[in-house]
Order: structure tokens, then C-alpha cells, then sequence
């Protein structure tokens, strides 16, 4: 007797990753599209010779979306969208391997590997002049003000220029890559007056100032690394006579009167005569006629 015997194969073995711990480093400025981690990687095999679906899931909050793999069969990872250091820089992926879809009946065997993903930061962002401003929906920019100083006409300075907010500088807002500064004057320096020290940013003279002309200068801020990555700012030095006396008041003491009752913002008169509101003036030599 001749007996036929079939052995069916039984869904008892998972899917096997050849590596369930992987990392990757990915600059700042990868661009859409690009593959992070390769399907041959992130294959998994079965036993069983099963068709492998796979899913991808982020464990970190507000990363979701960055990264994401090629298709259900295709387990490659690529980036979906744009990165931004100051966000995030790193996340951690979970890849999942199972023997059977998603949405079927039959139970499944699974097996997940971890992908750590770190970012590098780019040097992606110009220098920022100090101080400024963060714009509160794009943390890659900061806005500043305009510096501005007084020099006297007709006299030399030789120390450095006090400016307002402050004095010149800048800064690689890529802080992790924090490239060197230099400085140099780029418009406005009408008959080469002012000079700009290269790594400091000290703004001094060359030359006095014999016309009462204020110079509009162009400060440009340029990374030694990459002088593609700039910023200008603009310096307002207005030329003042030189004041050699110091204000002051026509009387030593004033004396005022007020009357019980009145509302906010009325008058105080003069001592002795309540028909005359107090007023309060002061005197400078330096201008005579005003």
C-alpha cells in the first residue's frame, strides 16, 4: 500500500531582522527624498517564507512625519520632509515586521527594530547681528536694529566708537558649528572716514569729519568658513558740534503751588502768583541763542 503524505506548512516562525539596532547621523540639510537607511538594512526574513509587511512609527513627540518608509513590502527609509535642527535633533523610529497585513483576520508573528536618528546641524543660517529679535514662528530668523553713534565735527577719536543698542556683533546662529566673524564696511564711507576692525567689529575713525553730513554706513558680518553666509546692518554716525559745557538750570531752587482737588495733568503755578504755571528751564553755553 502506497500512502501520500503532505506536510503543510504552519505559520510558527517570526520575522528576523539582521539588524534590530541601527543609527544613523543625518546633516541638517538633507534634502526630501533622500534614502536615510537602505532596504537591504531593514529587511527582515521568515522562516516560513511569508510575505513581510512592514510599519514605520516615531516614539518622540512632534516628529512625526519627517521620516517614512517606501511602501508596505518596502521597509527603506527616506525623508519625507524638510529638517530643522532647532525643532528636534534626534528621534527614534520603530520598524515593524509582520507575517501578515495589517487588517487581517489571521493573528500575525511580528518583530521591531529600533532606528535612532540624530541630527547634525547645517551650516544653513547667516550671521545674526546682537542684539535682535526671534520671530516667534521661524526660530531661523532674528531681526535688528539699526546701530547708530555721534561723532564731533572738526575733532579725531582714537578709541572705538560707543554705538547704540550697543557695539557691533555678530554671531553664527548654527551654534553647534559657530563659524569666526569677520567684519568689514561695505557702503557708506563716504572719503573712506570710519574703519571696522576685521575681528572685533570696533568702528573707529581715519580722518576728522569737517561737513555736518551724518554717514549711513553698511556693516557686513561674513563667516571665515563660507563668505556666502553674510548679513549687513546699517550704522547711523551723526557729526554734532562738540559740546564743552554742561547744562544747567537758571535758579537753584523753584517753588510751586498747587490746589487741593484739582484732576491729573493741571498746572502748577509759581509760589506767590497763582495766575503763572511753573516753568522749569535749564541754559547750555554751547548754545547761547537757544
Amino acid at each position: 500500500l502506497e500512502i501520500l503524505v503532505t506536510v503543510l506548512n504552519e505559520n510558527d516562525n517570526s520575522p528576523v531582522f539582521a539588524q534590530p539596532n541601527i543609527t544613523r547621523d543625518v546633516p541638517e540639510d538633507t534634502k526630501v527624498d533622500t534614502a536615510i537607511v537602505a532596504r537591504e538594512e531593514l529587511s527582515a526574513t521568515d522562516a516560513d517564507l511569508d510575505t513581510i509587511y512592514y510599519e514605520l512609527t516615531t516614539t518622540v513627540q512632534d516628529t512625526d512625519g519627517y521620516f517614512a518608509i517606501r511602501g508596505v513590502n518596502n521597509p527603506e527609509i527616506y525623508l519625507q520632509k524638510t529638517l530643522d535642527y532647532d525643532k528636534f535633533n534626534s528621534t527614534t523610529l520603530l520598524l515593524y515586521a509582520r507575517d501578515r497585513p495589517v487588517t487581517s483576520p489571521e493573528p500575525s508573528n511580528n518583530a521591531t527594530a529600533t532606528i535612532t536618528i540624530t541630527i547634525q546641524q547645517s551650516d544653513t543660517r547667516a550671521p545674526w547681528f546682537l542684539p535682535c529679535t526671534r520671530i516667534h514662528n521661524d526660530a531661523s530668523v532674528c531681526i535688528s536694529s539699526p546701530y547708530s553713534g555721534r561723532v564731533n565735527i572738526s575733532e579725531m577719536s582714537t578709541e572705538p566708537l560707543l554705538l547704540e543698542p550697543g557695539p557691533i556683533y555678530a554671531i553664527d546662529p548654527d551654534y553647534t558649528i559657530s563659524d569666526r566673524i569677520v567684519y568689514s564696511i561695505v557702503g557708506g564711507n563716504t572719503d573712506n572716514v570710519f574703519s571696522v576692525d576685521a575681528d572685533t567689529g570696533n568702528l573707529t575713525m581715519n580722518k576728522i569729519v569737517t561737513s555736518p553730513d551724518s554717514f549711513l554706513l553698511q556693516v557686513m558680518a561674513a563667516q571665515v568658513s563660507n563668505i556666502r553666509k553674510y548679513s549687513v546692518a546699517t550704522v547711523e554716525i551723526k557729526v554734532i558740534n562738540k559740546s564743552n559745557f554742561p547744562p544747567y538750570f537758571e535758579k537753584g531752587v523753584y517753588n510751586g503751588t498747587v490746589f487741593a482737588g484739582l484732576p491729573r495733568r493741571s498746572f502748577v503755578y509759581q509760589a506767590g502768583d497763582p495766575s503763572t504755571p511753573l516753568v522749569i528751564t535749564a541754559m547750555d553755553q554751547d548754545f547761547p541763542d537757544v
